[in-house]
This record gives structure tokens, sequence and C-alpha cells, in this order.
């Protein structure tokens, strides 16, 4: 790989960190290239970018986008994403599949976390169920009105 095609993945992470609400380092010594597919099944599903990087490029390329205070050494995959519960629940639930594949770091919102926090963030609900919660509470009064109109209605017709 020469200087230029090492600046254009510099640059391409650099943009994608920067932009990405979290970024997770893992472990994947030991996996094989099936458990890596299914890896990156999963974290398509999510809409989470997983890659493996060459850990000088990734220091690069994590400076550049204001997230130091790492050491990256070994065999790293970086998954990353806008969402960071997505990304903290894509490593969760391949970490529980494949015990092979630990969770060494993360900056979530450029900050540093550790296993802990990225557990944590796993356990929160997505978006979608968000959503799905709001949508409920927001039909909940229109829900009680109709069960009150047809009380009323059921309550007028036996008195008459």
């Amino acid at each position: 790989m020469n200087k230029t095609q090492k600046a254009e993945i510099v640059n391409a992470l650099t943009e994608e960190f920067t932009t990405a609400k979290a970024v997770v380092m893992c472990d994947y010594r030991g996996l094989t290239v099936g458990n890596l597919e299914s890896l990156r099944k999963i974290a398509r599903g999510k809409e989470t970018k997983v890659q493996v990087v060459k850990n000088t490029l990734a220091t690069i390329a994590l400076s550049n986008a204001g997230m130091t205070g790492v050491d990256i050494v070994d065999t790293n995959i970086f998954i990353w994403s806008d969402d960071a519960i997505a990304a903290a629940k894509t490593v969760v639930e391949f970490a529980k599949e494949n015990d092979k594949f630990s969770l060494r770091t993360a900056y979530i919102d450029g900050q540093a976390a550790d296993e802990a926090k990225v557990r944590a963030f796993a356990t929160l609900p997505g978006r979608e169920e968000l959503l799905g919660m709001l949508a409920s509470v927001w039909m909940g009064p229109v829900r009680n009105f109709t069960i009150g109109l047809d009380a009323l209605k059921r309550k007028k017709e036996e008195a008459a």
C-alpha cells in the first residue's frame, strides 16, 4: 500500500469517525471469516459500519477526529454508527454469540467509554422502539376518549 492509498484511507476514516456518534474497537482474534461476515450482516441491519483497519492508520484517523487517549494494539475491528445505541447493540449481540470476540474500548459522543458504558447503551431502547412508545403515549387520550364514548352509548341504550 503506497502513501496516497494510506492517505485516502485515513481521510475517509477521519470523515466517518468525525460524524459517528459511536466508534467501538473490539478484538476479533480467533474468529473465522464466516463469523466476521455474520457480524457485518448484523451491523448492516442496524445501519452500522464494520471495518478492519491497520492500527497506525486508525490511530491517525481517530486523532484527526478528536478521539485521543487510547492505545491501539493487536488485532482490532472498528464498528461505528451515527446511532450510538445501534453500535452498542451490534457489539453486545455479536459478543453473546462469539466468546472470542471482545470489546476493547469505545468512543461515544467523542468521549472514551469502557465496556460497562457500552453495555449500558446496548440495554437502552432503539429509535424504532422509542417511536413506538411515543405513538402509544399519543394514542392514549384518543383510546380513552373512544372507550368513554362507547360506555356512554351503552348506558344510554340501556336507559332507553
